[in-house]
């Protein structure tokens, strides 16, 4: 992401730089920083993470809290559905498979039941 894509980024939201430096936890001038491409004549690049937190706003993502616990049942054990849900996740990252295969199969196994 290039200073010109951050600052489309930020237009394409409709967010001021002040909006868009309190969205990703920043100073504005950081924000200006990052638009203009450089600080003090040398250039400056946009972290991972600040990359990746324009991404999560752009997508409706406000805060995130971390993995979702798994259930275990009354003897304090592991849901063997909710096991074999998160194996089979597992090896089509593995695999390759990406999302979309994997929102496929889940389809296919309700439409079978």
């Amino acid at each position: 992401m290039k200073g010109n894509d951050f600052k489309r980024w930020r237009k394409s939201l409709d967010m001021s730089q002040k909006d868009a430096a309190d969205a990703l936890g920043l100073k504005r001038r950081v924000v200006q920083y990052y638009e203009k491409g450089e600080r003090d004549g040398e250039p400056v690049k946009i972290p991972r993470v600040v990359r990746l937190a324009c991404y999560a706003i752009l997508i409706g993502v406000d805060d995130y809290h971390g993995p979702e616990k798994e259930k275990k049942d009354k003897k304090g054990k592991k849901d063997k559905k909710d096991k074999a849900e998160k194996e089979k996740k597992g090896s089509a990252r593995k695999s390759g498979k990406g999302k979309k295969a994997r929102v496929t199969e889940e389809t296919s196994e309700a439409e079978a039941a």
